[in-house]
């Protein structure tokens, strides 16, 4: 299953989640990307279209991939997490909020996490 993380610059929440997953093993491909001009790696058409699911940390991140990429945002499966930007890389608080709201979030499609 292949997961990408969006925020805004690819430089926080994003690549945490991003390792987050990739400490799992199993089944999962993870990326992560950011919507600003800023961002580390921009997220692309092309990776939206690789995605079985988007996680995107607020809703504005949602409504601007609604905007920038019409169709192909629309068709993506795209999850909020709710995840505000209060938090640096790999903080203890935002990996254990990103692991649970992952799981539960895919675990809503009877998706098993190891």
């Amino acid at each position: 299953m292949n997961l990408l993380f969006v925020c805004s610059r690819n430089q926080w929440r994003s690549p945490t989640a991003e390792r987050v997953v990739r400490g799992w093993g199993g089944d999962f491909a993870a990326r992560s990307a950011g919507t600003s001009p800023e961002a580390r790696v921009r997220v692309t058409e092309k990776s939206l279209a690789w995605a079985d699911v988007v996680f995107v940390m607020e809703k504005r991140h949602r409504e601007m991939l609604r905007e920038r990429y019409g169709e192909t945002a629309r068709e993506a499966e795209i999850v909020v997490l709710d995840v505000p930007d209060e938090w640096e890389a790999d903080d203890p608080e935002l990996v254990a909020m990103l692991d649970r709201r992952i799981r539960e979030e895919l675990a809503r499609w009877d998706v098993e996490v190891g």
